[in-house]
């Protein structure tokens, strides 16, 4: 399945792989001789929900102008797509989080999808090579899909020029190759992407010196206190050296990785007792901005400030992905059409949904208490707003109505929430395709741990009057961020208020008074985020079995040896 060991496909006869995944579908015992990494793939999927039988997405994928991959490898492609031949290969590009970014050519019987991470469609080569950093294959029953058992797919990471990581994957997909790995493109995939890789390398030096001739401009004068950033790249002069602090360092640090997708030109909001002001000018490369230059002034005699309220925890967080998902709900809340929030459980959609409907009055339905939504349908006004929770509980009454009130009011201010899950029936399924255009999937804490450390004090009581406020030991912090939080922000919030209520201690938190899960500590190396949700079911099974090792690899239904073979890979 790799560049360099033959895939599992290749070693074990297709037809019985097939009859191995059949069993596996239906419950049965497997074969013997089936590889443990296909069977480990399959028990993924199972894992995050994905049914075999998933359908061919209908939505084209979205082309996004303000990628840097995208840009640097759009030249490369437009000049290899002849190279594909006709109907023979479909090739993919995908960003860090395999969401599909540009594809071209074409395969009878295969679509496009809009993301190829296990969580959506299960095992696949872009998801190997992502979680690997190699080049990566996975040959017909080797999917977990029914539609893909007769494709074969080879997939390469695209690395960063500056630091290595991952930006991204492309793929070159092809109907079942009969004689096993290596893909017969695997060398057109491996030298497509070294010329992408190439084209990042020459725009990050142009970059590089766009910001350097910004930030000469800016400096012109004496004594000016000026600073330019680009996430990556940092010039300070000696008057902006003696101004900021970490604190103000960081606020600026953020906004240049948010002036990616947004515009932040202006005045630039620091923390208290900061002692300067901010004011940011963005710099654009070809029609995009690539960083930000800014000029501090120092405060000549600050008076002292209120202490400001803390902002709704809905809205706490400054990563790039949740920065982009609340910005998008917020754009398409502006208009009287429906809108549908998405996203794992506890990422905070009800809150998010309110955050958004303001102080007006709101009816709240809730599809877990109310399947059929009898009661909030026919207490509804047609020109109130309308918050249905839980949509993936309607029973199929409520379905039929909301599709008919959606018929016939279409401008319904209606926001739905939708934890993804269990197969949609196809009336539930129709809502969804009806929402789709107008959805926003909130990321999963895993996703953005960068924003940890800022949600916990918009999470913690406030303390009684006399107490000191909760603090943290920079190890507690480490073991916060490096638990993948299967329940999210809301998961985090039960863990703080409950040291912040039944601790005995004074003091910061320390690890050993952390959940068992979380103080287990964080991996020696980088964990994939399928890698982070395995390795907290491996642990919540050992708590569930008092540490027994024999019947918590009963439990997952893994063998013995498997379960201490993944305890070891994590310590590595």
């Amino acid at each position: 399945m790799t560049t360099t060991d033959a895939s599992p496909a290749a070693t074990t006869a297709r037809p019985s792989l097939r009859v191995a995944r059949e069993r596996f579908l239906s419950g049965r015992p497997l074969p013997q001789g089936v590889p443990e990494e296909v069977v480990a793939a399959w028990r993924r999927a199972r894992f995050f929900g994905v049914p075999h039988d998933l359908e061919e997405s209908v939505v084209s994928p979205p082309l996004s102008g303000e990628s840097t991959l995208l840009g640097a490898a759009r030249p490369v492609l437009d000049r290899i797509v002849p190279a594909l031949g006709v109907g023979g290969s479909l090739l993919v590009l995908t960003d860090e989080r395999l969401r599909v970014l540009w594809t071209a050519g074409s395969v009878p019987g295969l679509g496009v999808c809009t993301g190829l991470s296990e969580q959506e469609v299960g095992h696949n080569s872009a998801a190997l090579a992502l979680r690997t950093r190699s080049r990566a294959e996975v040959h017909g029953p080797e999917h977990f899909l029914d539609r893909w058992q007769d494709v074969s797919a080879v997939s390469v990471p695209v690395l960063g020029p500056e630091n290595g990581h991952v930006l991204g994957t492309l793929t070159v997909a092809s109907r079942l190759c009969t004689a096993g790995p290596p893909h017969p493109q695997a060398a057109f995939a491996e030298a497509t992407v070294a010329a992408v890789e190439t084209e990042l390398r020459a725009r990050a030096g142009r970059g590089e010196r766009a910001l350097l001739d910004a930030y000469m401009r800016a400096a012109r004068g004496p004594d000016r206190a000026v600073a330019a950033l680009d996430g990556r790249n940092r010039l300070v002069s000696d008057a902006a050296q003696r101004l900021l602090t970490p604190e103000v360092l960081g606020v600026l640090e953020r906004t240049a990785a948010d002036a990616r997708h947004r515009d932040v030109t202006g005045v630039v909001r620091l923390p208290e007792g900061a002692g300067c002001t901010a004011r940011v000018t963005p710099v654009r490369l070809d029609g995009r901005t690539i960083g930000i230059v800014t000029a501090l002034e120092p405060l000549d005699d600050p008076a002292p400030a209120a202490p400001a309220p803390r902002p709704p925890v809905t809205l706490t967080g400054s990563s790039v992905p949740w920065r982009h998902a609340v910005g998008r709900a917020a754009e398409l809340m502006r208009s009287r059409e429906p809108l549908l929030l998405t996203g794992e459980r506890g990422t905070g959609k009800a809150a998010l949904a309110r955050e958004l409907f303001g102080p007006d009055p709101v009816q709240v339905a809730d599809a877990a208490r109310d399947a059929g939504l009898d009661q909030a349908l026919s207490a509804w006004r047609p020109d109130g707003l309308l918050l249905l929770r839980h949509a993936e509980r309607l029973a199929q009454p409520g379905v039929a109505a909301l599709n008919s009130l959606l018929d016939q009011h279409p401008d319904t201010r209606l926001l739905v929430t939708h934890t993804p899950g269990a197969p949609a029936g196809p009336c539930l399924q129709r809502l969804l395709d009806r929402l789709s255009a107008r959805s926003v999937t909130l990321p999963p804490l895993r996703e953005r741990t960068e924003d940890i450390r800022e949600l916990l004090p918009a999470l913690t009581p406030r303390p009684a009057p006399g107490q000191p406020p909760l603090t943290w030991t920079l190890d507690a912090l480490r073991a916060l961020e490096a638990y993948p939080w299967p329940g999210n922000v809301t998961e985090l919030a039960h863990v703080v208020r409950a040291l912040a209520e039944h601790r005995r201690v004074t003091g910061p938190v320390r690890r050993a008074e952390l959940p068992d899960a979380v103080r287990e500590g964080p991996a020696a190396r980088t964990l994939s985020p399928m890698e982070h949700a395995e390795r907290a079911a491996i642990l919540e099974a050992l708590r569930r079995h008092g540490g027994n090792k024999a019947r918590t690899a009963v439990a997952l239904g893994i063998g013995r040896a498997t379960l201490y073979r993944k305890l070891r890979e994590y310590r590595r």
